[in-house]
């Protein structure tokens, strides 16, 4: 343990999460692009580049881990009971909020780097709900009644899918997990010539899964106990919430890898847009787009709290893990997004219901051939 004091892990926090920032912003990366591309247009290519992120960071961490240099009993992302109901039904609010907003938190923190002030007004609803989902008044609703619908993990272990396996087959299935998950991931992308040959692609991804990787090296070997006594990583839900609540009544601790890392997004995305002449100062058409942003990033903030991370957080630094919340929540994340297009496309739920109708109808009412 070097015993790295609460201020430098906080500058390498932001230096991580602007290397993060510029290379996404380069490769015009997206996760609800990625989503809508593959779910919608059927093309995989932007879904492979985070599931390249992922097998980088998961092959890290693990090794990490097997090396004994990071102890997954002290990690958040692991508890011993996993709420499946808030995970479930947050990872969806927060999908259909994503959709509305038409990004993610990560994506609008690399947006406001362009100079998107809508995306400003969108993280600052998300951090204010956010917060009120962690310790305000919304707290109850996340304590009393979603979090206590749980499982526990057989044995009273940490929550992962390896260790869980482990406990039902009586063998050591961290590797066997590990290689599979890496290894489809990999073969996956090596396969694909169109993303083979994106080499902007290629580095963010790279860069995203290395940057997990450092944030359980900063906060889970090299820092102090006492400046971070549980080690994280990349996520943005809580990070951006705390943050917020720190800045504004001067409470709370910036000095966090984590928290940090929000600002160096914004950062680093900056950079990247002037250096490719690419900033400009966006707002608001009118205020229906107004209105559905607000909506949206509403739900990411309650919805991100309970699900325990954002796309990033618990799709990429989770599944680094082996959490048992990943898989939950990314098909969750996945189901949102996907019904939240639904929505701005076909309208309220009374025209989806109406066009179903119609279709059956004139399907029902074609002369056979």
């Amino acid at each position: 343990m070097v015993g790295l004091s609460a201020l430098t892990a906080g500058v390498l926090g932001l230096a991580t999460g602007a290397c993060v920032g510029y290379a996404v912003r380069r490769a015009r990366l997206c996760t609800l692009g990625a989503i809508e591309s593959a779910l919608v247009g059927g093309d995989w290519r932007r879904m492979k580049v985070f599931g390249l992120a992922l097998a980088i960071a998961l092959i890290g961490t693990q090794a990490l881990i097997v090396a004994g240099l990071l102890a997954e009993g002290q990690m958040t992302l692991l508890p011993p009971r996993v709420a499946w109901l808030s995970i479930s039904a947050g990872s969806i609010l927060f999908g259909l909020g994503m959709a509305l907003v038409g990004t993610c938190a990560f994506g609008s923190l690399v947006r406001l780097g362009g100079g998107d002030l809508r995306s400003l007004v969108t993280l600052m609803i998300f951090g204010a709900v956010g917060f009120m989902t962690l310790r305000g008044v919304l707290s109850a609703v996340r304590i009393d009644w979603l979090e206590p619908v749980a499982f526990a993990v057989p044995g009273g272990g940490p929550g992962s899918l390896h260790g869980m396996a482990a406990r039902v087959t009586s063998l050591d299935m961290r590797l066997p997990l590990v290689a599979l998950v890496a290894g489809l991931l990999l073969i996956a992308v090596a396969r694909d010539r169109r993303l083979r040959h994106s080499p902007r692609l290629i580095t963010a991804a790279v860069v995203l899964g290395l940057a997990v990787v450092a944030g359980w090296i900063v906060t889970g070997v090299l820092v102090d106990d006492f400046s971070h006594p549980r080690p994280q990583s990349l996520t943005f839900v809580s990070p951006v919430a705390r943050g917020l609540y720190a800045s504004l009544l001067g409470m709370g601790d910036w000095l966090d890898f984590t928290v940090l890392s929000v600002p160096g997004v914004v950062a680093g995305s900056y950079l990247a847009a002037l250096g490719g002449a690419e900033f400009r100062w966006e707002a608001f058409d009118d205020h229906h787009e107004m209105r559905r942003h607000l909506l949206g990033a509403a739900l990411m903030g309650f919805g991100g709290v309970l699900a325990g991370g954002c796309t990033i957080g618990q799709g990429v630094t989770a599944g680094s893990v082996l959490a048992a919340s990943w898989p939950l929540a990314v098909v969750g994340m996945m189901f949102g997004a996907r019904l939240g297009l639904v929505f701005l496309v076909e309208g309220s739920v009374r025209d989806i219901v109406a066009n179903r109708f119609r279709r059956w109808g004139g399907a029902r009412d074609a002369p056979a051939e």
